[in-house]
């Protein structure tokens, strides 16, 4: 099989570079690979799948029409294997190959599952999160098995957004988290008691610094109960393991593509091969803070990186990608939240703004690095939290409106006029037009 343009991936990254591929290129071959059995949904919407608060059709980023209306070939079920990037092969699971012209590696990430002794005796009841299967599966064993009791080892995003969905499906939960708070990454110790509060009024127990020692299963070999290294058991007929992903790339073991983390790319996202690009979750590109690269697994940045790689391989425009930064709006147990950039520990020299209101469950965190904004927790009250993304990205200069950052009423009207009338006279140009 040949194609102009392969796209491995059909998450967020591959379906923007598809838009962006077709932008500028309304004739060029597209074929996108997917190991999944659907392709173009969105990952964030399976925790609601699993809780019955969405359907199937919610969980698609674009109509079902438009693998057809772009003029994709789109190939389900079909994992890439072994890649060649001086041959410009890329070899399937079925020994089948399809050479292109240009690649997009948008792989994604692959769930991280620790060692658990006793998990490979279980013959039902053990699961990861992070795809639509993932979530099917779940709904499946659940009802069959009439679960009341789940322990999830991982109190990320992913182990949260898991919890809530099996919260949502009448079940118990066990949180195990090895570090000593929730959303450890992007949470201080009291944006993470607010929701760990509201995480036990919802019915679910957290475990903090501890994990999973031992999985015990009965004579059928289902899960029965966990055994925790604290030397605590947890009485569950579920183990979802959800610490977290890492770049799908095994694959590109001599490929001739080079890899860190993830894929290694420049500015443009190109890799080191000709007419090989890298997006998403599988790219190791800019880091807007630190000014270095890393992987930076979250869907705004998968969606970018998408676009700029698909607008880059036409060849007809060069787009530079500027680098990202953390950034998670999701609400956990009836609390929405917000956090950007380096929220989590303050660098050292960091000045920290905080406004706690015990009372209502809002909690607002401002990190300053010589009066630029870096970082920002938003927890219960999180409306015109968004303006500070583009402060952040815009590097602004905030020393003299420092004191009304933590307000209530804080917006556009109180950042400097010069800056706004800059803002309305050159807009931001977005590859997402």
């Amino acid at each position: 099989m040949k194609t102009d343009y392969l796209i491995i991936g059909a998450g967020p990254a591959g379906i923007n570079a598809v838009e962006g591929i077709r932008y500028f290129d309304k004739r060029g071959k597209i074929t996108v690979v997917t190991s999944e059995s659907i392709g173009g949904y969105s990952k964030p919407m399976i925790s609601y799948y699993l809780a019955g608060k969405a359907g199937k059709e919610d969980m698609f980023m674009r109509p079902r029409e438009f693998y057809g209306k772009h003029k994709v070939q789109l190939l389900l079920n079909r994992e890439v294997v072994s890649l060649s990037a001086p041959g410009k092969k890329a070899v399937l699971a079925d020994a089948s190959a399809v050479h292109f012209k240009k690649l997009l590696i948008a792989s994604g990430g692959r769930p991280v599952v620790p060692p658990v002794e006793g998990v490979e005796k279980i013959r039902g009841g053990f699961f990861t999160f992070t795809t639509a299967a993932d979530a099917e599966g779940l709904i499946r064993y659940a009802e069959k098995n009439k679960v009341k009791n789940a322990v999830v080892l991982g109190g990320g995003l992913i182990g949260l957004k898991c919890t809530e969905g099996l919260l949502g499906r009448g079940i118990k939960v066990s949180v195990v988290e090895l570090a000593d708070r929730v959303l450890s990454n992007t949470f201080d110790s009291r944006a993470s008691s607010i929701l760990e509060r509201n995480l036990k009024n919802a019915g679910c127990q957290v475990y903090k610094k501890d994990t999973v020692k031992k999985a015990k299963t009965d004579s059928s070999g289902a899960l029965e109960k966990i055994c925790l290294k604290s030397g605590k058991i947890i009485p569950a007929k579920l183990l979802i393991a959800a610490v977290g992903v890492a770049p799908a790339i095994g694959f590109l073991k001599n490929s001739g593509v080079k890899t860190g983390r993830g894929v290694i790319v420049d500015e443009y996202l190109k890799t080191n091969a000709d007419g090989i690009y890298a997006a998403g979750d599988a790219a190791e590109c800019g880091d807007f803070l630190s000014g270095g690269n890393s992987v930076l697994a979250i869907w705004p940045a998968a969606a970018r990186t998408g676009r700029i790689a698909g607008i880059n391989m036409t060849s007809r425009r060069k787009i530079k990608y500027e680098g990202g930064f953390i950034m998670n709006s999701v609400e956990i147990a009836g609390v929405p939240t917000i956090s950007f950039g380096l929220s989590a520990a303050a660098p050292p020299g960091s000045e920290v703004l905080e406004k706690y209101v015990p009372e209502k469950n809002e909690y607002r965190k401002i990190v300053l690095s010589e009066n630029r904004i870096v970082g920002a927790i938003f927890v219960g009250n999180i409306e015109r939290a968004g303006i500070f993304s583009g402060i952040i990205r815009d590097r602004l200069d905030v020393s003299g409106f420092k004191d009304k950052l933590l307000n209530d009423d804080f917006g556009l009207l109180i950042l400097p006029e010069d800056y706004r009338k800059r803002k309305i006279k050159t807009p931001e140009i977005s590859v997402f037009n």
